[in-house]
């Protein structure tokens, strides 16, 4: 991850509040349960996994498709598959990474939509893996804790909505997480991707 990167700043926003009816479908994992997205592109909703030994699969599937993709990009790295959170892992640890994260995550999230894709045609199951890159969403998330502490102490102090900058679907989760482990406080997205964002306001 990119050390330097600056996290979103919170901005405080007079314009009417789009709600969303579903205040996280996409953002809710449980993706991230992470809720973090919004479910696999390659088939509809993400079906239940019978158990963890079928999650497990996943990985394995997935791991082996990102080492291909290392070896074709001339990349090393220590490939690590898991379970956690009820969702398969895999986690690529390595010098010389920082291309497949992209800025903010963006490159990232692509890989992982294209590892989740081929998952699905061994599986025939969407799959809510989650790929990581260098430690890149540990570290996002402390930064996004922070932004949304911020946001949070904005919202009591003022009493006033405050939108943040146009997030990924992990991100927002992210947020969502922090919000609503706080009282007096509450958060939904509005808007469409890519300038999808978070408002967090005074809970009614």
């Amino acid at each position: 991850m990119d050390e330097e990167e600056t996290a979103p700043l919170a901005v405080n926003d007079d314009t009417d509040l789009e709600t969303d009816d579903d205040t996280e479908s996409d953002d809710a994992e449980s993706d991230d349960a992470e809720s973090d997205d919004t479910g696999a592109s390659a088939g509809g909703r993400a079906k239940k996994a019978t158990g963890e030994g079928d999650l497990f699969r996943q990985s394995e599937i997935a791991a082996d498709y990102v080492e291909g993709l290392l070896d074709i990009l001339d990349y090393d790295g220590d490939i690590d598959e898991l379970v956690a959170g009820g969702r398969p892992v895999v986690e690529v640890v390595g010098a010389r990474l920082q291309n497949l994260v992209g800025q903010r995550g963006a490159t990232l999230e692509a890989l992982q939509e294209l590892t989740r894709l081929a998952v699905f045609r061994q599986t025939g199951t969407p799959s809510r893996l989650l790929l990581d890159v260098g430690g890149y969403r540990a570290n996002r998330r402390k930064e996004l804790a922070a932004v949304a502490k911020n946001a949070v102490e904005k919202v009591k102090e003022y009493g006033e909505p405050v939108r943040l900058e146009p997030m990924s679907a992990f991100e927002r989760k992210c947020v969502h997480d922090v919000v609503n482990a706080m009282s007096g406080v509450e958060s939904e997205s509005e808007g469409v991707e890519p300038n999808r964002r978070i408002v967090v306001r005074p809970a009614d």
